[in-house]
């Protein structure tokens, strides 16, 4: 199954200077912002990790555009389906209490591994369709999640990437076999994630 599940609205963030240019965060869902629970279906198990409001409202508060783009391959693999994917994330914006549209998209990637990739991480399609649609530099975009693929969307997309070591494997060793280790850095928190891409020189 192809395709996506995408919530667009214009999500509010500080007014930037004229001279500043336009920066966006594309955030994985399961791992990076709520602990990772295997198939996640039913919002009575969405838990936000630590820090990870206070991370979001600093991005968002310094005017970065914020995304989600999260592979739920449950969806076609037939064990749930997207009316489930779309509670858990509203049950997410409950507990997040940043506003009614944090997230200026949603991108949702239901393909189970061996279908043929629409928006499955590590494709760059998202990454590329923000790039141009917001007219963000690459420089000015990057991804930031707990597992390899999303680096390596990053990677693909030619844009930037943090990891954090906040999900269920070992990040390290994903990007060391993938060749990414000496590419991108990976952060203990969100937060620390958060604070490198904003002391980024533009």
């Amino acid at each position: 199954m192809g395709g996506n599940l995408t919530m667009s609205a214009a999500a509010p963030t500080a007014s930037l200077p004229a001279t500043q240019p336009r920066r966006g965060l594309v955030l994985d869902r399961d791992g990076t912002i709520i602990v990772h629970v295997p198939y996640l279906s039913d919002p009575a198990g969405v838990v936000l990790l630590p820090g990870v409001r206070e991370a979001l409202q600093a991005a968002r508060d310094a005017g970065v555009d914020l995304f989600v783009h999260s592979n739920q391959s449950g969806v076609g693999r037939g064990m749930f389906g997207l009316d489930a994917v779309d509670a858990c994330n509203r049950r997410m914006l409950e507990l997040l209490d940043l506003g009614e549209a944090p997230f200026a998209r949603i991108c949702i990637a239901p393909e189970a591994p061996k279908a043929p990739a629409v928006y499955r991480k590590p494709e760059p399609r998202f990454a590329q369709e923000l790039m141009r649609d917001y007219g963000y530099a690459p420089q000015h975009l990057a991804y930031i999640g707990d597992r390899g693929s999303d680096l390596e969307t990053a990677a693909r997309a030619g844009i930037g990437g943090i990891g954090v070591a906040t999900g269920l494997d070992d990040l390290p060793a994903e990007l060391a076999e993938l060749g990414l280790d000496k590419t991108f850095p990976v952060f203990a928190s969100l937060s620390e994630a958060v604070e490198h891409f904003l002391k980024t020189p533009l």
